[in-house]
């Protein structure tokens, strides 16, 4: 049976794969994304209105992971559980793709780290870049087919790794902090008014989206806990962690750099901060912390996207073959299609930059409606009171919790704007041929009569999307 004792995570490895999830490669351009878009103000001010949304996020996911225990899939048996087959299917589509797009952009991000030492590499899309980034990719896969709860041990010894860099530099960068180029930075080098900084704010919030990506890391491994306890509290220690971590990293660069100066680093912008404090081996020194961080979230992501897709196989929402473990309870058929995919996109990244980056852009918008639809489940269970039989208090308090998680969702959503949801749409309508392999295998209804509206909306989306993009009114 998978979740055997041997394969029991304890609360420090769940934290971990929380933190390993959320840290990779979108806190080390902090400065210089946020130095582009806002001040200081505005960086305290978007920083509260995310860490407040992710962290009412975070509550859901530790309420539903002890009134729910028997949902041990997290993201994907939410969504299903409160709104039927083709929405679960959907979420676990979206969740998916996301992570391998993720691993992909990972890939990308190295070898152009590494670009600037090793001319091969270039800019990340070479073809020594590819065949070195397929060697890594393929040596982590078949050390995931060994056990995960092995990949999870190294997970934990990386993710501790990886946090030591970004600590050390922000001791050093505390030190060289200066009040003086803070102030100047406050406003955001613009007329001191609320109106500016209103403006900076909106131009930060999906960039705070990438960042929190991860933090159901704890609840999609909740079969595998020791304590279901755990799941919970793993999740909002985590966050807790990290964003201490984001905020710090971002508000001490304003005191080393001004603002123009930082919105013109290259990315990885922490590297030219740290350079600007210690001379050329910070640069270096970010650089090596980047590299081990982006693989640490690598692994994380390998182990979420293949347990996602395995998980609704099992649940009968995607086709019955991506239920197959190996010998060590791992998912191993998902986990060669995850990665099988993954590769498709590395070799696609040699002849399709523009397409590559134009996926990257939809993973913000198709991580938004799974969070969005965990949230409106909360509210329903919340708002019936399946589960609250005594506890009025704990449910007024849950309830006001998950509104206040699916709203936010909800407006970053439309943040992001239409263009993003159509795009989403072209990965939505034709991977629904999963969906209605596995409804045949189950000699089952493809769709009820709400679920063939939603697939309509898809449809006509995916197509609108392609019809823009061919007459020049989507552009990327």
């Amino acid at each position: 049976m998978s979740g055997s004792a041997e394969q029991k995570l304890s609360l420090p490895a769940l934290s971990a794969m929380v933190v390993g999830s959320m840290v990779g490669a979108g806190i080390f351009s902090l400065p210089q994304t946020f130095g582009h878009a806002t001040g200081g103000l505005g960086a305290l001010v978007a920083w509260t209105i995310a860490g407040f949304g992710t962290l009412m996020l975070a509550l859901v996911f530790q309420t539903l992971s002890m009134r729910k225990p028997d949902l041990d899939s997290g993201i994907y048996a939410y969504a299903k559980a409160g709104f039927g087959n083709y929405p679960g299917f959907a979420s676990a589509l979206g969740y998916w793709t996301v992570g391998c797009l993720g691993n992909v952009s990972y890939f990308v991000l190295i070898k152009s780290t590494l670009g600037a030492i090793f001319p091969i590499f270039g800019d990340g899309n070479t073809v020594p870049a590819v065949a070195v980034s397929s060697v890594i990719l393929w040596t982590v896969h078949f050390m995931i087919l060994r056990g995960v709860r092995q990949a999870a041990s190294l997970n934990t010894i990386v993710t501790v790794a990886k946090i030591i860099p970004i600590l050390i530099f922000l001791v050093f960068v505390a030190v060289g902090f200066k009040a003086d180029i803070f102030a100047a930075n406050f406003w955001g080098g613009e007329t001191a008014s609320f109106g500016s900084i209103f403006a900076q704010v909106r131009g930060t919030m999906l960039v705070t989206v990438f960042v929190f990506v991860g933090i159901e890391g704890a609840s999609v491994y909740s079969r595998y806990a020791r304590d279901r306890r755990d799941v919970g509290l793993a999740t909002v220690l985590g966050f807790l962690g990290v964003l201490c971590l984001l905020v710090l990293v971002t508000m001490l660069s304003y005191g080393v750099l001004l603002r123009p100066e930082l919105a013109n680093l290259r990315n990885p912008s922490m590297a030219g901060v740290l350079q600007a404090v210690v001379g050329r081996w910070g640069a270096v020194f970010v650089s090596v912390g980047l590299i081990i961080s982006v693989l640490g979230a690598y692994l994380s992501w390998s182990l979420l996207a293949a347990e996602v897709l395995f998980s609704a196989a099992r649940m009968k929402s995607m086709p019955s073959f991506l239920a197959r473990e190996n010998d060590n309870h791992v998912p191993a058929a998902a986990l060669w299609l995850t990665n099988s995919l993954v590769q498709i996109f590395l070799i696609l990244t040699l002849f399709a930059e523009q397409a590559f980056l134009l996926a990257l852009k939809l993973t913000s918008s198709m991580i938004l409606i799974p969070y969005l639809l965990v949230g409106a489940y909360a509210v329903k269970l919340a708002w019936t009171g399946e589960t609250y039989a005594g506890e009025a208090k704990a449910r007024s308090v849950d309830l006001t919790r998950a509104i206040i998680a699916a709203i936010y969702a909800a407006g970053l959503i439309y943040a992001g704007g239409l263009k993003y949801l159509l795009l989403s749409a072209i990965i939505y309508a034709p991977g629904t041929t999963l969906f209605f392999i596995a409804r045949r295998e189950q000699g089952q209804p493809v769709f009820t009569a709400v679920e063939r509206g939603l697939f309509a909306l898809a449809l006509i989306g995916a197509l609108a999307a392609i019809y823009g993009l061919a007459i020049g009114a989507i552009t990327i």
